[in-house]
C-alpha cells in the first residue's frame, strides 16, 4: 500500500506509570496494556487496542494478500499432504503417525511388530474439533503397553491436561489431571507421575496418581520451594527409574525414584550448588552422569546406582576445551556420547570392551542428533540429519557394520533440486576480536556485487545453539533471489559452553555486537548492502532484533520480530511472572543488583527506543503466551510508533487464540509464515 494511502495506525493512549528502583525512576507510558487479571485478558480497552492493531494489519497488508496467498500455496506445495513418520519400535509394537490429506493434525497409530492390524489410538483432528488452538504435547505407553497417557493444551497457555486411554478399544479412562506441565511418566502400569503448575505457571511439584483415584488426593512426591527452580520428570530408557530434576538455566539437582517401588522416597544424586549442572542416565547397576563440576565443557562420570553421590563418581571421559560434551544416553550394550566439536555435533558409541564407533556424517556442515530411541536393548541407533541444502532425513545407524540406513528423506512434492543452491561457512570478527561463525545458503546465481537481499537470523540465549539445518519455507526466499544466513552469535553454545558464558549476564552485549559484526562482514564481502538486510528473531531472538534495531537501524531493510522479548527490564523486575526468577541466572537480578539493573536498562529494547528512523517492522504476539506475555510486543510497538521519525510500515499481529508458538495447525502455521514473507518481500522489493 502506498504510504500516502495508508490509514492512520492505532495510537495507544499514554497513562504514565512510575516506579523507582535503586533511586532511579522508571516511567512507563504503556504499562496499562498489561491486564491486571492476567492470565485472563478481559479489560475492554486492552482488547479493543489489540483488535485495532489487527484490523490495521489487515488493511495495510491487504495489497500483499495476493502475494501471501501465492506464498502459502508454495509453502503448502512443499508439504506432503499424506506425510507419515518412520514407525518406531517400542515394546511389542511399532508406533507412528500420519496426516490425512487436508488435515491440520496427525493421527497416531501402532501395529504389532510381528505383523497385524493397525490401531489408531490418538486422533488429533477429532480431539481438536471446535478448538481454535490444539497441541498434543506427548504420549506415553504404560510399561505393558496396555494403556497410553497423553497431554493436551487447548488455548496456548501451556497448562496441559493429562488423560489416559485404552488403545485397544479407544475408550478413555475417567482419569483427567489438569494444570500440569504435560509430561506424564509411568511408574508401574497403574501409577502415573506428573508435574503440577502453580499460579505463576511454574512446574513446582511432582504428584503420584493411582489410576481410578481422585487427582485431588494425589500424594506429593517432591516439591520445589525455590521460585527460581522449575521441576521436570522423565523415565530412564532402562525403565528402572523415574528421574525428578529441578533447576534453573545453570544449576540442577536430580532425584531417583524406583519404578517398582511406588511408595519409596526419592533419592538425591548430588545436592544443588550454584553453577553445577548435571544430567543422568541408567545402565545396569550404574548411573552415567554428564557434569560440569570440573570443566565448563562437561565430563562423563559413572557411579553405582545404590550410592550415586559425588563421593562415588568415577571419570570416564574428562572435560576438554576442544570437545563440548552435550549428552549421554545409556543403552544395554553401549553408551551414546554426543558432543560439539568445531561447532558440529559428533555422536560416538562406546562399548564395554573399550571400542568406540563414530557416526560418519556425509557433509562438512550439518545438523544432526538422536531421533526416537525407545528400546533399551536396541542394536541400532535412530538419528536425524539435515543440512542447509539437504532435506531432513531419518537414519538408522548400524554400529556392527558402521552402516547408515536412510529410512526417510523429507519429500517435497512440488520438487526440489539441490543443485540450484550453494552453502558456505563464513566468519565475522567481533569488536573484541572473536571470530563469529555465519552459515549461509543462497541460489547458485546469487550476485556478489552488493545488490543482493539477504535474511539474517539470530537467537543467542540460554545456550541454545543454532545448527545449519534445512528449511522448506526459506526456498520461497531463495527462489526469489534472497540469501539466508544464520549468525551463530555468543549466547548460544555452538562453540562450547564458553560461547554461552560469553553471551550472558555482564557479557550479554556480545550477542548484539556479534550479530552486527556478522552483518558488516556480509556487507564487506559484497553479499549484500545496508538497507538490503532483513533480520529475524523470535522470543529471546526477538530481543536481539530489538536491540540491534536501536543500535544500527540504518543497516536493516526490515525486521521480523516474532513474540519478541523486548520489555526485558520490566519483566525481570517482576517476580510475579512465571519465568522471572528462573531468568535471573541468564540476565542478572536487577531487583537486588544495581549493576544488573543498569546493565539490562542499557540494552533493553523497550527502554532504549530513541528518536530516529527505524526500518519497516513486522511484530507477532500471542494473547495466551506465558513465555513472552502479549503486552511486551504490544507496549514496544506502541512506544515505537510514538518515537520513530519515519513513516515506514510497523505492524503488530496478535493471535487472539494462541500462545508462544503461534498457530497450531500445520496449514495455519504456514499462513502465518506466508504473511511474514509477503511483508519481507514487499519492503525489500524482491517480489
Amino acid at each position: 500500500m502506498d504510504r500516502d494511502a495508508r490509514p492512520l495506525p492505532p495510537i495507544a493512549p499514554r497513562h504514565p506509570s512510575r516506579r523507582s528502583w535503586h533511586g532511579i525512576e522508571l516511567v512507563d507510558d504503556y504499562a496499562w496494556l498489561r491486564d491486571p487479571a492476567y492470565p485472563a485478558v478481559e479489560t475492554p480497552e486492552i482488547l479493543d487496542h489489540l483488535r485495532a492493531e489487527n484490523a490495521y494489519a489487515d488493511t495495510v497488508l491487504a495489497p500483499e494478500q495476493e502475494l501471501a496467498e501465492r506464498l502459502f500455496e508454495e509453502l503448502k506445495g512443499r508439504l506432503k499432504q499424506d506425510d507419515a513418520s518412520v514407525p518406531t519400535p517400542w515394546g511389542p509394537f511399532l508406533y507412528g503417525w500420519r496426516f490425512e490429506p487436508g488435515a491440520q493434525y496427525r493421527r497416531w497409530y501402532r501395529r504389532p511388530r510381528e505383523g497385524g492390524a493397525e490401531t489408531v489410538f490418538l486422533d488429533e483432528p477429532k480431539l481438536a474439533e471446535g478448538a481454535a488452538y490444539f497441541n498434543l504435547r506427548t504420549y506415553a505407553p504404560s510399561p505393558d503397553h496396555a494403556l497410553i497417557a497423553y497431554s493436551t493444551d487447548r488455548d496456548g497457555s501451556e497448562r496441559y491436561v493429562i488423560e489416559v486411554i485404552d488403545p485397544t478399544t479407544g475408550e478413555g479412562l475417567a482419569d483427567r489431571i489438569a494444570n500440569t506441565s504435560g509430561t506424564p511418566v509411568w511408574g508401574d502400569g497403574q501409577t502415573l507421575y506428573y508435574c503440577e503448575l502453580n499460579e505463576q505457571l511454574r512446574p513446582f511439584r511432582v504428584r503420584r496418581h493411582a489410576l481410578g483415584s481422585d487427582p485431588a488426593t494425589d500424594p506429593i512426591v517432591f516439591e520445589e520451594h525455590d521460585p527460581g527452580f522449575f521441576v521436570g520428570i522423565s523415565r530412564t530408557l532402562s525403565g528402572a527409574y523415574v528421574l525428578i530434576g529441578t533447576g534453573d538455566h545453570v544449576t540442577s539437582e536430580i532425584h531417583l525414584l524406583q519404578t517398582d517401588a511406588v511408595d519409596a522416597a526419592p533419592r538425591m544424586i548430588a545436592a544443588r550448588r550454584a553453577g553445577h549442572q548435571y544430567s543422568v542416565s541408567h545402565r545396569g547397576d550404574r548411573l552415567l552422569i554428564v557434569t560440569n563440576d570440573r570443566h565448563r565443557n562437561f565430563r562423563l562420570v559413572e557411579a553405582p546406582d545404590a550410592t550415586p553421590d559425588e563421593a562415588h563418581w568415577t571419570e570416564i571421559i574428562p572435560g576438554s576445551d576442544a570437545s563440548y560434551l552435550v549428552g549421554a544416553a545409556a543403552f544395554r550394550d553401549f553408551v551414546v556420547v554426543a558432543s560439539r566439536e568445531r561447532g558440529l555435533v559428533q555422536i560416538r558409541l562406546r562399548y564395554d570392551d573399550g571400542a568406540i564407533v563414530e557416526v560418519p556424517w556425509p557433509e562438512p556442515a550439518y545438523a544432526a542428533g538422536l531421533g526416537a530411541n525407545h528400546e533399551y536393548g536396541a542394536d541400532r541407533l535412530r538419528l536425524s540429519y539435515s543440512s542447509m541444502v539437504t532435506p531432513a532425513s531419518v537414519i538408522d545407524f548400524h554400529p556392527a557394520d558402521r552402516r547408515m540406513e536412510v529410512l526417510k528423506v523429507q519429500e517435497i512434492p512440488s520438487g526440489y533440486d539441490k543443485g540450484r543452491y550453494r552453502t558456505e561457512r563464513l566468519e565475522a570478527t567481533a569488536p573484541d576480536g572473536v571470530r563469529v561463525p555465519i552459515s549461509i545458503v543462497y541460489p547458485k546465481d546469487f550476485p556478489r556485487d552488493g545488490t543482493g537481499p539477504l535474511l539474517l537470523y539470530g537467537y543467542g540465549s540460554y545456550g541454545m545453539g543454532l545448527d545449519p539445518s534445512f528449511g522448506t519455507s526459506r526456498l520461497s526466499l531463495l527462489d526469489r533471489g534472497i540469501a539466508f544466513a544464520i549468525a551463530h552469535v555468543r549466547g548460544g553454545d555452538e562453540l562450547g559452553r564458553g560461547w554461552y558464558d560469553d553471551g550472558k549476564l555482564e557479557k550479554k552485549t556480545n550477542t548484539f555486537s556479534d550479530f552486527i559484526a556478522c552483518a558488516e562482514r556480509l556487507v564487506a564481502e559484497r553479499w549484500t548492502a545496508p538497507g538490503r538486510i532483513a533480520i529475524e528473531g523470535g522470543s529471546a531472538g526477538g530481543m536481539l532484533v530489538g536491540a540491534v534495531l536501536n543500535q544500527r537501524p540504518e543497516l536493516w531493510g526490515c525486521a521480523l520480530a516474532l513474540v519478541p522479548f523486548v520489555d526485558v527490564l520490566n519483566t525481570i523486575l517482576d517476580e510475579t511472572l512465571p519465568l522471572t526468577p528462573i531468568e535471573w541466572p541468564e540476565w542478572g537480578n536487577p531487583i537486588e543488583d544495581v549493576a544488573a539493573f543498569e546493565r539490562i536498562r542499557g540494552y533493553c529494547p523497550y527502554q532504549n527506543l530513541s528518536v530516529q528512523a527505524y526500518p519497516p517492522t513486522f511484530v507477532r504476539a500471542g494473547l495466551s503466551d506465558p513465555r513472552v506475555t502479549y503486552w511486551e510486543p504490544a507496549k514496544w510497538v506502541a512506544k515505537l510508533r510514538a518515537t520513530k521519525t519515519d513513516d515506514n510500515l510497523l505492524v503488530l499481529r496478535t493471535n487472539m487464540d494462541a500462545g508462544h508458538f503461534g498457530a497450531s495447525g500445520r496449514f495455519d502455521e504456514l499462513q502465518e509464515r506466508a504473511e511474514e514473507f509477503a511483508f519481507l518481500l514487499k519492503v525489500l522489493r524482491a517480489t
